[in-house]
C-alpha cells in the first residue's frame, strides 16, 4: 500500500462527513418549522439518538486489535467541545437564520483553526494554502448569502462565533492526538462525545421543553432519527477518523463541502432556484477544496510514535 493511501482515505472520510453535515441545518430548520422543539432539545436528542446507534454498532462490531485509548478526561473535554459546537450552531440557526449562521460558523472556523494549528502545532499552509482558504471562504459567502435577503442578528452571530470556537478547538485537539498517536478508536470517541453531550444537555432541554409538540408527529420523528443517524453518528465517526490524519486547517476547509451539499439538496429536493451565485460560489469553493485535497494527498505520510502494546491491550478489555 502506498504512503498516500491513508491520506486519501482520510480525505474521503472528511468529504463524506461534510456532505452529511450539509443536511443537518436543513433538517433542523424543518424541525423548527414543524414543531416547537428548541435548539437545546434538538441537540439533546441528536446526541442521545447518536449514542444509542453507536453503542449498537460497537456491540456487534468484530473485535479489533487494541488501539491507544485516550484518557477519560480527554474524551470528556472533546465531548464538551462537541456539545458546545452543536448547541451553539442550532441556536444561531434559530436566532439569525440558516444562511447567516452557516456562513459565520463555517467561515470563522478555518481562520481560528489555521491560527491555532500554526501556534500550537507548527502547521503552516504556505502561500498557496492561504490563497485556497481565502478562495474557499469567498465561495462560502457567495454561495450562502448571494441573492438572499438574509438578516444579520447580533445574538445569532454571537452564537455562531461560539460554535466556531468549539469546532476549532475540537478539530485542533483531534489533530494533535492524531500526531501523537493517541487518537484512539473514532467510534469510541464519537460515542463518548455524544454521551457527554446528552448528559450536559438533558437539564437544559428539560427547561426548554424536552418533547416536541406538533401536528405532524411522524414527520418530526423521522427528522429526529435522521439527524441522530446521518449527520451525527455516521458523520462524526468519519470526521474523527479523518481529522486525526490531515492537517487541521485542511480539515476545516474540506468540511466547507457542507454548504455545497446543502445547496444541492435545496435545489434538487426542495425546489429552490439554481442562481448564478449558487453556481459561482459552489464552483469557487469546490475548486479551493480540491486544491487543498491534492496538496494534502501529495504530502508524505506521517510516522506516528510507537505505543507500548501490553498496557493498551489490558486497558482495552
Amino acid at each position: 500500500m502506498s504512503d498516500h493511501s491513508p491520506a486519501g482515505r482520510s480525505l474521503l472520510y472528511l468529504a463524506v462527513a461534510g456532505v452529511a453535515w450539509g443536511t443537518a441545518g436543513a433538517a433542523a430548520s424543518l424541525l423548527f418549522l414543524a414543531s416547537d422543539l428548541g435548539p437545546l432539545s434538538l441537540s439533546f436528542w441528536r446526541c442521545a439518538g447518536g449514542l444509542v446507534l453507536l453503542l449498537g454498532v460497537l456491540a456487534v462490531r468484530r473485535r479489533r486489535p487494541a488501539r491507544p485509548r485516550p484518557a477519560v478526561g480527554s474524551l470528556v473535554v472533546t465531548g464538551l467541545l462537541f456539545t458546545l459546537f452543536q448547541a451553539a450552531y442550532f441556536a444561531a440557526v434559530r436566532d439569525t437564520g440558516l444562511a447567516v449562521g452557516t456562513v459565520v460558523t463555517l467561515g470563522a472556523g478555518p481562520v481560528l483553526i489555521a491560527l491555532g494549528a500554526r501556534h500550537w502545532m507548527g502547521e503552516r499552509l504556505g502561500r498557496g494554502g492561504a490563497l485556497a482558504v481565502a478562495a474557499a471562504l469567498a465561495g462560502l459567502v457567495v454561495l450562502v448569502l448571494g441573492g438572499t435577503d438574509a438578516e444579520v442578528r447580533p445574538v445569532g452571530v454571537g452564537w455562531a462565533l461560539l460554535s466556531a470556537a468549539g469546532y476549532a478547538a475540537m478539530t485542533l485537539r483531534t489533530r494533535r492526538a492524531g500526531r501523537s498517536g493517541t487518537s484512539g478508536d473514532p467510534l469510541v470517541t464519537t460515542a463518548w462525545s455524544a454521551g457527554v453531550g446528552a448528559v450536559c444537555l438533558l437539564p437544559l432541554a428539560l427547561v426548554e421543553g424536552l418533547l416536541p409538540h406538533s401536528a405532524e408527529p411522524g414527520r418530526v420523528l423521522w427528522l429526529m432519527v435522521y439527524v441522530a443517524a446521518v449527520p451525527t453518528a455516521l458523520a462524526y465517526a468519519l470526521y474523527f477518523t479523518g481529522a486525526a490524519a490531515v492537517r487541521a486547517a485542511t480539515v476545516s476547509v474540506i468540511m466547507l463541502i457542507e454548504p455545497v451539499g446543502a445547496a444541492v439538496i435545496a435545489v434538487l429536493l426542495l425546489g429552490e432556484e439554481l442562481t448564478g451565485a449558487v453556481v459561482f460560489g459552489g464552483v469557487l469553493l469546490l475548486a479551493a477544496v480540491l486544491a487543498l485535497i491534492v496538496a494534502e494527498a501529495r504530502r508524505p505520510a506521517e510516522r506516528l510514535p510507537a505505543a507500548p502494546v501490553a498496557p493498551l491491550q489490558s486497558a482495552a478489555r
